[in-house]
């Protein structure tokens, strides 16, 4: 559980101790700003041989473009909840995220029962002290990823996806209201009501499409760019998945 609460950070430290940039505050999440007065950033070098950091929109000139082919889709093709990083401490994937993401720590009895703790829902700013409020987003929804494989996974790739805590951002624990609202939505349809999250969130979708090879329609990677436009020092930091 350490670990993965480490690696929820991790991008925002490496990126804070590149040589070639002045020392910035750590974010609160993966996204990192590059100074203002760069302008329009260059190309941002990679921290590790896997490791990809770009600017915003040279990371969504990286997404593939195809229509979207929803026929065929069935939310159980993803199988999840599994048993997490840890098989025995009881926690499925989704306790274990909500778990990493507290502000303040929950107590945990059997079975993975929280009580107390706090969360911040960054799709719409909201304090959470209850984790039965909680749900745990897909932040590409089901339903977007089946539409954007460029070819069929396997049911393994889709479990993979499904549960995935090797990137910070795959998973996101925010209010139920607010993720009944995005639903199966793509950026062309759908923003957090918080406006200040809005470049975040468009790296975020960025960074996981291209950590799993999904591919974009054209009025979701319009609706990128134009999210770019006010974006111009956001930067895109992931990683390829297996």
């Amino acid at each position: 559980m350490i670990t993965n609460l480490m690696r929820r950070g991790l991008p925002a430290l490496l990126l804070a101790a590149l040589p070639l940039l002045p020392a910035l505050p750590a974010a609160a999440d993966s996204t990192t700003l590059l100074p203002a007065a760069t302008g329009a950033p260059g190309p941002v070098p990679s921290t590790g041989a896997l490791e990809q950091v770009l600017p915003l929109f040279d990371a969504i000139d990286r997404l593939p473009i195809a229509a979207e082919h929803r026929e065929g889709y069935d939310r159980r093709l993803y199988k999840h909840w599994n048993k997490g990083l840890n098989g025995s401490d009881g926690c499925n994937t989704r306790k274990e995220v909500i778990l990493a993401e507290a502000v303040e720590a929950p107590q945990i009895a059997d079975r993975c029962a929280l009580t107390g703790g706090s969360w911040l829902s960054k799709y719409d700013n909201v304090t959470v002290t209850d984790a039965a409020r909680l749900d745990v987003d897909h932040f590409v929804p089901l339903a977007e990823v089946y539409d954007s494989e460029q070819t069929r996974w396997s049911p393994e790739r889709r479990e993979a996806y499904a549960n995935d805590q090797d990137s910070p951002d795959t998973l996101i624990a925010v209010t139920a209201a607010s993720n009944r609202s995005k639903a199966d939505k793509d950026p062309a349809e759908w923003l957090p009501t918080d406006a200040t999250y809005h470049c975040t969130y468009a790296a975020t979708w960025v960074g996981t499409k291209l950590r799993w090879d999904l591919a974009a329609d054209e009025a979701e990677r319009d609706t990128l760019l134009g999210l770019a436009e006010d974006c111009l020092t956001t930067v895109v930091t992931y990683e390829p998945a297996p």
